[in-house]
């Protein structure tokens, strides 16, 4: 075999697999290909048609011969395909076994170090630092972005290959039993075992056999770094048969640690950490507070220093550690521009998902690209630029700005709008920011080129105050809601209320990209806002304002009806203007909840102006009834289900009457977010997704199934040491009784806190422990006692989240999710996250 790559002859072979080539050559392999939305050079391609319960990759052959991809392995050759006498098949049992073995195989041939990480938590993190300590004087190969899935590990080993020094590769199975197949691929020499949650405490069974599987990775290791101070994992190490005579270096406050942490002094947002190794004192500082990070960096610290890297050079590396946020971020930018920051994953492979990304966002019709140097990979530099000129063509992307010396010689294949740079400074020093107005702009960079400076010049606002929301969370709670629903049965989501918050076109995107039936919306105005942003979808509105109706006409938005008022506004309004096609509306019956809608009382009438426009145009009336829908006053309280089962009746019983009068089917719809869930036989035609999608389930059971979506995070802007007798806040409301360390953050009730989460009715989240606020809440800042709590200014603090669901902030305020969610104001910064999948 090859010492730089495969011939597809010697990869059948190692496969066993049956090979159908007849015409097309032994061509050297030299990329590996999962998904089809990942190419970006055909040449060298080698497509593995994975298949599981959820995709079958077997349906992507065709589209990806069509673009030049040749080279196929298949369980099975799909019937179009078998008359392409220039396509390459190997036929094997299981395509994701074979892609295991293979990249086994291809790992066998180096005999560099090669470090595997696991473990509960900051894995990503302590796999990122590593490398880029280790970068100072090696050339390391590291995880692409895809580890967390099964193939991830075969795709990164693949990138392996002569002149690396060293390989940093993350191992985190996503199902139970995976880890040994991650072992036989990655085949590490040495081993780090991050943060585990609860290694401090009594293990439960489950966690037990969560570090047995983690140390599954670590068999054949000659080096393993780990916190001494979890004991329990030492013990089941000391018991493991294949890892009794593994050298075990390791860190912690514990007596023996071979790199004994012996202090703490936090200044100016950074930490400084002394510590013994070999009897001599040492110490670093990292640009970071925290318990994660600095668990983090002593991982990182002793491995270093278990590899007899100098300490001088450790010292220095570690002051400029980077962010790392495995997730791609969208938030708003100057001049009216979106931006799109994927810096964290600058490998070749991970751009086709961050252009798809860009592609998706319909809010500009102009699309940049900001794109350094590519490290080099499995391709060589030719194919590598020919393919990222040829992926930003195909979707349409309007400019490219490229930074670094490499990209810049390859400048002639691209043929959209162009501009290089040689460094990162020179482009912030000569590229005027009036130069992005009204575009969506993709930031994609080499940790080298510090595309942080350029995030910061383009952002839009400051204010440290900022809403996160996930979007892998809204499609995990979109799917779970759909896998709910019957088959044919048609999905309204509402995105109304600035989308409970989270944002408009933001979410909205994300709902059309995933082929969303519907959207419902409040007002003309968010529904205006959604066309402009370049949403196409079908748009109710829920409360629309009778002088609107030549704007809801205009921007295709569909009206909700509810009683005979609104309907003779919007018919005498149409038989003024006679616009070319009908009006699409939407008839809202009251079945209970008394709120808007037409009473069974009111039908009569209705029922009259329907046969109305029917008879009056025989081919195509003037109004066409969308759909009939009513709303479920108590869908989630079990107590008032023979209510919730009357309205269903009546719902019945009403919308047949107007589907009586129409010429033509109607939908029908009733069932909200809890309904879907807990009213399977009353899906009818369409359900209607709301506080679902943002993850509040209508129990405990269902909340556990749906992931948080959005949490709101501040930071610590000032810290005071308060003396008893004095006071905090606005009508001195808080009396300090004994000494006291007070916080100050910049968030208040002009923010969406209200003034009644103050004098301790509520508590915020800083450094794992909650600070109870304290005193009034002002306009724009609040206070909160950080007596318990080693924080220091700049630190993160988080009102609601992961830590703290805004379920439980609801509770605090007595109150709802829904008015938590819609009381955060829109100076509050949105900063949007998208995790690429492989």
């Amino acid at each position: 075999m090859s010492t730089k790559r495969f011939r597809i002859s010697e990869i059948a072979s190692c496969l066993q697999a049956q090979h159908t080539a007849k015409h097309t050559g032994d061509a050297v392999i030299s990329c590996l290909l999962t998904n089809s939305r990942h190419l970006l050079s055909p040449e060298g391609c080698l497509f593995f048609a994975l298949a599981d319960a959820h995709h079958d990759g077997h349906h992507e052959i065709e589209e990806l011969y069509n673009k030049g991809v040749r080279h196929f392995v298949v369980h099975d050759i799909p019937e179009k395909m078998k008359d392409k006498a220039d396509a390459d098949f190997l036929l094997v049992k299981n395509t994701t076994e074979a892609l295991l073995y293979l990249a086994a195989e291809h790992r066998k041939r180096f005999t560099m170090p090669v470090v595997g990480i696991t473990g509960s938590s900051g894995t990503s993190v302590v796999t990122e630092w590593l490398a880029y300590l280790l970068s100072d004087n090696r050339k390391v190969v590291q995880s692409v972005n895809y580890h967390r899935s099964l193939t991830g590990a075969p795709l990164s080993v693949w990138e392996m290959q002569s002149g690396y020094d060293i390989a940093v590769f993350e191992a985190q199975p996503p199902h139970t039993g995976d880890m040994q197949c991650l072992q036989a691929v990655i085949q590490p020499t040495m081993g780090i075992i991050t943060n585990f949650d609860g290694a401090h405490d009594e293990l439960s069974d489950k966690q037990e056999r969560k570090i047995e599987e983690m140390l599954e990775l670590f068999t054949g290791v000659q080096r393993l770094i780990l916190c001494k101070d979890h004991g329990d994992i030492r013990e089941q190490i000391a018991n493991h048969p294949e890892l009794k005579n593994v050298s075990v270096c390791t860190w912690g406050k514990t007596r023996g640690s071979d790199l004994r942490w012996t202090g703490t002094t936090l200044q100016d947002g950074k930490t400084t950490l002394t510590a013994t190794y070999r009897k001599e004192q040492l110490s670093i500082t990292i640009p970071f507070a925290g318990k994660e990070a600095i668990e983090n960096a002593m991982h990182c610290w002793a491995f270093l220093l278990a590899m007899k890297c100098p300490q001088a050079m450790i010292a220095e590396r570690m002051q400029t550690l980077p962010v790392v946020d495995v997730r791609m971020q969208i938030k708003e930018a100057i001049n009216n521009c979106s931006l799109i920051n994927d810096s964290y994953h600058s490998g070749f492979n991970t751009l086709p998902g961050a252009v798809e990304c860009l592609h998706r966002q319909q809010q500009h019709a102009k699309r940049t690209v900001i794109l350094s140097d590519i490290p080099p990979g499995s391709l060589d530099e030719e194919s590598v630029y020919t393919g990222v000129a040829r992926l930003l063509a195909n979707k349409n992307i309007s400019r490219i700005i490229g930074i670094g010396q490499v990209i810049a010689k390859h400048s002639d294949k691209f043929t959209m709008e162009k501009s290089f740079f040689p460094d990162t400074e020179t482009f912030l020093s000569n590229f005027p920011l009036s130069g992005f107005c009204d575009e969506t702009i993709l930031l994609k960079g080499a940790r080298t080129f510090a595309f942080e400076k350029i995030d910061n010049a383009l952002q839009q606002k400051t204010y440290k105050t900022k809403l996160e929301i996930d979007l892998n969370a809204v499609t995990h709670n979109l799917n779970y809601f759909r896998s709910k629903v019957s088959s044919g049965v048609r999905l309204m989501v509402m995105v109304k209320a600035f989308s409970y918050g989270n944002g408009s076109f933001e979410i909205a995107n994300v709902l059309q990209s995933q082929q969303v039936d519907y959207l419902g919306v409040a007002s003309t105005d968010e529904g205006m806002e959604l066309r402009e942003a370049g949403i196409q979808m079908p748009i109710m509105v829920i409360n629309p304002d009778e002088q609107s109706f030549g704007r809801i006409i205009d921007y295709h938005l569909e009206p909700e009806i509810y009683n005979l008022r609104t309907w003779h506004a919007l018919r005498d309004y149409v038989q003024h203007r006679q616009p070319p096609a009908p009006v699409a509306v939407h008839i809202k019956l009251d079945t209970g909840m008394h709120r808007l809608g037409f009473e069974e009382k009111d039908l009569p009438q209705l029922l009259q102006e329907l046969q109305k426009i029917r008879q009056e145009s025989s081919e195509q009336p003037a109004i066409r009834i969308a759909s009939v829908f009513s709303h479920l006053a108590a869908s989630d309280n079990s107590q008032l289900d023979r209510f919730t089962h009357r309205q269903i009746v009546t719902f019945r019983r009403m919308s047949k009457q107007v589907q009586a009068a129409c010429s033509y089917p109607v939908c029908y719809h009733i069932l909200n977010s809890a309904g879907i869930v807990r009213f399977h036989e009353a899906q009818f035609d369409m359900v209607r997704l709301g506080i679902g999608l943002y993850g509040i389930g209508a129990n405990e059971l269902e909340q556990q199934r749906l992931q948080n979506v959005s949490a709101l995070k501040t930071v610590i802007a000032q810290i005071k040491q308060l003396s008893a007798g004095e006071t905090v806040g606005y009508n001195r409301n808080h009396k300090v009784i004994r000494e006291m360390r007070v916080g100050v953050i910049p968030i208040g009730y002009a923010d969406g806190l209200p003034r009644k989460f103050g004098n301790g009715k509520g508590s915020v989240w800083v450094n794992e422990k909650l600070a109870p606020v304290i005193g009034n809440v002002c306009m724009d800042m609040c206070m909160i006692d950080l007596t318990n709590i080693p924080a220091q200014e700049n630190d993160e603090v988080v009102i609601f989240g992961d830590q703290q669901p805004v379920t439980e902030v609801a509770k605090m305020l007595e109150t709802i999710p829904y008015e938590v969610f819609t009381g955060i104001a829109r100076r509050v910064k949105r900063v949007y996250y998208w995790q690429v999948e492989n």
